[in-house]
């Protein structure tokens, strides 16, 4: 927050201002930027009350009366001016007009800033562009007929716009959705009970189960016909080995180690 809005609160405090005089303070202040559309619409408002339009106009003619470094006051009371004869009550216009040799004074205005820039230009064709408004009727009506259908179909816009973002669940859905905490509490018990009753069932004969049994037949059928030939090969191979032991038991028998078929060397006898 800058050291002008605290003081600026401070005051508000001080003085005890009202809702009203407080968003005119606002909107006129020395801030370096222009009062934003939002509030203004809210002050205008806010003069449809007589207590407030009281309030709102005596602060205007407040903030009018400033000067000097204090330009802004000025600028920003007459731009809200401006927006409040188009926007607001009638009787703004109507008050204005009584008025008028004050709004008349300030296309006289002069202040220039250290910097030499004249700052007080901006206050002076302000001025002329509402006592121009001020004194052709028909100008005011027309500005304000046009103002007003804009503001409506933007209020109308806001609207939708906030009504489509901000919808909130269906009315069904609230209602089952806990109260309090002890109710939240019923409902997790609920929910834990029911969970544990599923998983203590035994597993459904639907579908799924239907192709998980055809899948496990499949499957062991696939493994009894590989049993099988590997049944075969064994028998197979032991009827290989007994032939071949029977060979080599006759070729032992014909091709035996005898003295008479391997005679010993007869040693030679050294000279």
């Amino acid at each position: 927050m800058s050291t002008s809005s605290l003081r600026r609160q401070m005051k508000n405090i001080v003085h005890n201002y009202s809702e009203a005089e407080i968003k005119v303070r606002e909107a006129t202040s020395n801030d370096p930027w222009g009062p934003s559309s939002s509030l203004m619409s809210e002050i205008a408002d806010l003069t449809y009350n007589v207590v407030a339009f009281s309030e709102i106009m005596s602060m205007i003619w407040k903030r009018l009366n400033d000067h000097g470094k204090n330009w802004l006051h000025v600028y920003k009371a007459m731009t809200l001016m401006e927006y409040l004869i188009k926007t607001g009550s009638e009787r703004v216009s109507e008050q204005c007009k009584e008025n008028m040799y004050t709004v008349q004074t300030l296309k006289d205005f002069q202040y220039v800033d250290r910097d030499g820039k004249d700052q007080g230009v901006n206050v002076r064709e302000k001025a002329k562009q509402l006592v121009a408004l001020l004194c052709h009727e028909d100008l005011l009506w027309e500005e304000r007929a046009h103002t007003l259908k804009t503001k409506e179909k933007l209020a109308q816009t806001a609207t939708a716009s906030s009504a489509a973002v901000g919808s909130g669940p269906p009315p069904e859905a609230e209602q089952a959705w806990p109260q309090s905490s002890r109710e939240e509490e019923l409902h997790l018990q609920l929910a834990l009970a029911m969970s544990k009753e599923e998983a203590d069932q035994p597993p459904s004969c639907g579908p799924e189960h239907d192709v998980q049994l055809a899948l496990s037949l499949r499957r062991e059928e696939h493994e009894k016909e590989e049993r099988i030939p590997r049944g075969d090969d064994l028998q197979l191979q032991m009827a290989i080995e007994e032939s071949k032991r029977e060979t080599v038991g006759q070729e032992e028998g014909s091709w035996s180690c005898s003295p008479e078929r391997y005679p010993l060397a007869v040693p030679v006898p050294l000279t």
